[in-house]
């Protein structure tokens, strides 16, 4: 075999082929550059994968600085839109203050009770600020409810009006109709009691405060009336609706004896 070999690779060195180059260099170069084809193919592949892997990675991180753009950007949006709301319901409180026949001073509402079974929030106002127990506490949309028991002198509790245990003298806007609306209503709606069967309530009404229980001065808004019924014996079954949002609370005005202290619309010195 060898010596077989050894005559075929001279007669391929001293024989041409048709295109005049020799036998065995056209072999070698056909075995070369197939050789050199299956390795840029093989080169190119693993360069190939190497740049995609690179480039995905630079997408991945460019993907990962913008999210946290974006979501700054929320975080920006969101604290505007707060600041704006908070802006408006501080200009209302403070029109309402205007319009007000009474003294107020101004209160941040600081802290929710923990507690489901009473609404309660508690007030960076107190004694040192005129607030004294029974303080009727209300907002530009209504009654908010009144101070519960002797204040510090920066705090105070307030009892809200969806309270169960709360109470508050009220009439119907349209028929002067009165009774007492108390809290502990689900969705958040209050009960009109000691309405007679024969007075003229409708759904719609507008139900405002009547100064009979001595806490909230007359005229104040609570809500509207938002179903009426039959109900056992002489009453009528009646809920409202009151306008107060009591879960979005900010900022309330604490209603005081004599003229108001000079402060700041949004609580604080």
């Amino acid at each position: 075999m060898a010596v077989v070999i050894g005559h075929i690779v001279l007669i391929s060195v001293q024989v041409n082929a048709p295109s005049g180059v020799r036998v065995l260099e056209a072999v070698t170069f056909g075995v070369f550059s197939a050789v050199q084809r299956g390795v840029a193919r093989a080169v190119g592949g693993v360069t190939g994968v190497w740049d995609g892997y690179v480039g995905l990675v630079s997408v991945q991180a460019e993907n990962a600085t913008l999210r946290q753009d974006v979501a700054q950007l929320q975080l920006r949006l969101q604290r505007e839109r707060a600041m704006a709301q908070r802006a408006r319901g501080l200009e209302a409180l403070l029109g309402f203050r205007r319009d007000a026949v009474y003294s107020t001073v101004s209160a941040r509402v600081i802290a929710g009770d923990a507690t489901p079974y009473f609404r309660t929030v508690t007030i960076d106002r107190g004694t040192g600020d005129g607030v004294r127990r029974d303080s009727a506490v209300v907002s530009p949309d209504g009654v908010v409810g009144r101070v519960l028991s002797d204040p510090a002198t920066r705090a105070a509790k307030v009892q809200l009006l969806v309270d169960r245990s709360a109470a508050a003298g009220v009439l119907i806007e349209r028929t002067r109709v009165a009774g007492v609306v108390m809290g502990g209503v689900d969705a958040g709606l209050l009960r009109m009691e000691y309405v007679s069967k024969l007075d003229d309530v409708r759904v719609g009404d507008n139900v405002v405060t009547s100064g009979a229980d001595g806490v909230y001065p007359k005229g104040i808004p609570v809500g509207q009336v938002q179903d009426v019924g039959g109900g056992p014996g002489l009453y009528q079954t009646i809920h409202v609706r009151p306008h107060v949002a009591f879960g979005d609370l900010e900022d309330v005005l604490v209603i005081v004896p004599g003229p108001a202290t000079s402060t700041t619309a949004a609580g604080g010195e």
